[in-house]
């Protein structure tokens, strides 16, 4: 496992739609501890494979740090979403910046594991946030493109 290098704010790769996992191979499979460790690393709770650089269609996700294995999402697709939250959202490739984002409450997610068996998840609250805004990330879709107007705020050495 090692750190990876997380894409800034204004990289041109987050904006470029990754591509799907065709084999799921060592290759992936290490990418996979590496996004685990790196996201551990700078406490995110969503780490897309973009935002290390790799344009493929794989997510990490841990919004409990309670040493249970993070999930892991390989050519996630939603299914279905149902109600209305806002959400007070940053993300790693946009330190100490956080913006108003209304998205669904709920959402239905198809996606392999690790393993390559298809799985569904089914997340409310901020593992539905946590999802979407991580799947938004492998179409080139960034938060702040979907805040809500005026409400993006920068805050110096944010605790979590």
């Amino acid at each position: 496992m090692a750190l990876r290098e997380v894409r800034k704010e204004g990289d041109e790769i987050l904006r470029k739609k990754s591509r799907k996992v065709e084999v799921i191979d060592d290759k992936i499979k290490e990418l996979i501890k590496d996004m685990d460790e790196t996201m551990h690393y700078y406490n995110g709770v969503g780490i897309s494979a973009v935002q290390v650089g790799v344009l493929k269609r794989v997510i990490v996700i841990d919004i409990n740090y309670d040493g249970t294995p993070s999930l892991i999402l390989i050519n996630p697709e939603v299914v279905k979403t149902k109600g209305s939250q806002e959400c007070q959202e940053g993300c790693l490739s946009f330190p100490n910046k956080f913006a108003k984002v209304i998205r669904p409450s709920e959402v239905t997610v198809k996606a392999l594991n690790e393993n390559g068996k298809k799985i569904t998840v089914r997340g409310k609250g901020i593992l539905a946030e946590a999802l979407l805004h991580e799947i938004d990330h492998l179409d080139g879709i960034l938060f702040v493109d979907i805040m809500e107007p005026g409400t993006l705020e920068y805050i110096e050495n944010k605790e979590d």
